[in-house]
């Protein structure tokens, strides 16, 4: 395999420019976070927890199977939002692949 190319979980072998069809499994809107990506922000991710699909998640964990959410208008000493992790099954998808995307889940 060159170094243009990966290979991801199915064994499938995909060129590294080109984007994905399924987000990553974790995802942060805090630009201070490692797992912060804002192309893949941009394209619009979709998020539904426990079967239900919500707009407030802050972070969220396919795999380890958590969302992490702000604590309503409560902010730390930083000034940055107090968070609560909740855990169920996450799944996500982009927003601009249509009425039926390739889903990520657990």
């Amino acid at each position: 395999m060159s170094d243009e190319q990966t290979s991801d979980t199915t064994g499938e072998t995909t060129k590294a420019n080109e984007p994905s069809d399924v987000p990553p499994d974790r995802l942060s809107v805090n630009f201070k976070s490692e797992h912060f990506d804002s192309d893949v922000l941009q394209r619009g991710v979709r998020i539904k927890f426990k079967g239900t699909e919500r707009t407030n998640i802050e972070e969220y964990s396919i795999s380890e199977g958590w969302v992490r959410v702000q604590a309503g208008k409560t902010m730390d000493r930083k000034g940055n939002p107090l968070t609560i992790k909740l855990n169920g099954p996450v799944e996500a998808w982009y927003d601009d692949l249509g009425d039926d995307p390739p889903v990520a889940k657990a």
